[in-house]
């Protein structure tokens, strides 16, 4: 087992601020993971850290349940269809905003229409949503350009804030995260959930404190009063700081560490399959590509170079040593806890680099080429590590790509603008419906949503097409049939390259309770530290 870090001075001050409680405080949460926000604009940057984070704050209309993941009233309490393109929503009263301001429909409509705007990153929620209509102060109609099977479950992710707040400091449109430019919303919050922003010094402590106006304190049974939240991007350091009781939790705990964690008295391990795809995106649109000794063309449009980029990936020596276990080879681009994931898409194209030179030598590559190679640092599980294995394993079918790995505030930005070749992304289907996935990373890029994520800029109209037909399709027998269709096809085109889903585990100390979840975020309404 290796030596882990002394923790630095400025951490250490961190976390000894943070663990100065005495047992009539004992209901502060402690916790770390690589990664810090981006943003506190909801609508800014569609990446799971943030929406993670913003749920302690900010609430939507329809919540997920813990353990069933079927959606459950939240700031809505209930909702009806009075046609199939008309959705009645009653919201609940007697809510407010933290500030002690009314929540009504005319923040709920606001916040909809906030989602639907320009610099938004969360259209692809939005999707389907032709307007929203006051009906009266609890009351609003969602009304949907065409028939919406999954309009609900998008509810999930849009976050309501407070008009007149939003108004007030001109923040009326979400920031732009391509941008450097801020707005009031990017460092401050104002929401209805159970905690409130208390202070947030990027890359460096976030503090959130109990919502005294929260309309569900009690409710759900949570006893947390305070979360400090310290990004760590060293996997040693955030274990050592577990281990030696700075920490109460850890969200992503480094592989190689979990048996001393599960050894170490008073601390547990948490582990269950998220319902994320780690997947390889390719550059399919320029004409030639960036950074490559290939000039006057694009090997990625090529069908077989993709197979052969595809079929000379171990992935089983990735998921055996990189991801030690903790991983589920994947062929298909959506895990098994989504609806529309079939085992006839499911299936990988075979290891093999012997097929993979032919393949190469085929479209005209018999030694190989160089191209670019963007990887994300501390996003995911090994990531870095997952992609140097994977750059060796090029190298010996001869395409050498030149690995450039980057922090996760600075990653997103990048490759939204469309700056990477080859690109790693983790990719979780908050809806828990395939149609998500097929919107955002397969369709073309287009308005309201449509490839959102498709950031090589794949097009195949044979593809868009059948997910046209599922977006409308409310007989549910027929639209798993057709994402079946678009599912095998893609296998067929490698639109991407799926590597596998994360098994991912939590470290925690034996006082904390909290209920694993598929989507890797705590519940922070039921969250306890005894």
């Amino acid at each position: 087992m290796r030596k882990l870090p002394r923790l630095s001075p400025l951490f250490l001050a961190l976390a000894l601020t943070a663990a100065g409680t005495t047992a009539a405080q004992a209901s502060t949460f402690r916790f770390a993971r690589s990664a810090d926000v981006s943003s506190w604009d909801v609508h800014a940057q569609n990446v799971g850290v943030n929406n993670a984070l913003h749920s302690a704050v900010y609430e939507t209309l329809v919540e997920y349940n813990s353990k069933t993941f079927k959606p459950e009233p939240s700031l809505a309490t209930e909702w009806k269809l009075l046609n199939p393109t008309q959705l009645r929503v009653t919201l609940r009263k007697g809510v407010t905003f933290s500030d002690g301001s009314p929540f009504t429909a005319d923040d709920a409509k606001f916040s909809l229409e906030r989602a639907k705007a320009k610099t938004s990153n969360y259209a692809v929620y939005a999707q389907g949503i032709d307007r929203v209509v006051k009906v009266d102060s609890h009351t609003i109609d969602i009304f949907s350009d065409v028939p919406n099977p999954v309009l609900v479950n998008q509810l999930t992710e849009l976050r309501i804030l407070s008009k007149a707040w939003a108004e007030k400091n001109k923040t009326a449109e979400p920031k732009d995260i391509k941008t450097p430019e801020e707005t009031y919303s990017h460092r401050h919050a104002l929401g209805t959930g159970p905690f409130v922003l208390k202070s947030w010094s990027p890359d460096q402590r976030l503090v959130l404190t109990a919502n005294p106006n929260w309309w569900g304190k009690g409710k759900f049974g949570g006893n947390v009063s305070e979360i400090v939240y310290t990004p760590i991007k060293s996997d040693a350091t955030r274990t050592a700081a577990l281990l030696s009781g700075e920490l109460d939790f850890v969200l992503d705990p480094s592989l190689q560490d979990l048996p001393r964690v599960r050894q170490a008295p008073g601390l547990k391990v948490l582990e269950g399959a998220e319902n994320r795809t780690i997947f390889l995106g390719l550059d399919q649109f320029r004409d030639e590509l960036q950074g490559s000794n290939v000039k006057g063309k694009n090997p990625l449009k090529d069908v077989r170079v993709r197979k052969a980029l595809y079929q000379a990936i171990d992935i089983n020596t990735i998921q055996r040593v990189v991801q030690r276990g903790l991983a589920q080879p994947t062929g298909a681009m959506i895990a098994r806890q989504v609806n529309g994931w079939t085992a006839k898409a499911d299936v990988r194209w075979p290891y093999d680099p012997a097929a993979a030179q032919k393949l190469l030598a085929e479209a005209g590559y018999p030694q190989g080429f160089e191209v670019d190679f963007a990887c994300s640092a501390g996003r995911y599980i090994n990531d870095e590590q997952l992609c140097q294995a994977i750059t060796v394993q090029w190298a010996k079918v001869g395409v050498k790509a030149k690995l450039r790995s980057l922090p996760f505030a600075t990653y997103f930005p990048m490759i939204q603008r469309n700056e990477a070749s080859i690109y790693l992304l983790g990719w979780g289907v908050p809806t828990f419906d395939a149609f998500y996935t097929l919107q955002s990373l397969i369709r073309s890029p287009g308005a309201g949503g449509d490839g959102n994520f498709n950031l090589g800029r794949y097009s195949n109209p044979q593809q868009d097409g059948l997910i046209e037909r599922i977006k409308k399709e409310t007989d549910a027998k027929n639209r798993n049939q057709l994402i079946e269709r678009a599912l095998v096809a893609d296998h067929e085109f490698i639109s991407h390259i799926p590597l596998y889903n994360q098994v991912i585990p939590w470290a925690a100390t034996s006082k904390v309770e909290v209920p694993h979840r598929a989507d890797n975020r705590i519940d922070w309404r039921v969250l306890k530290v005894n």
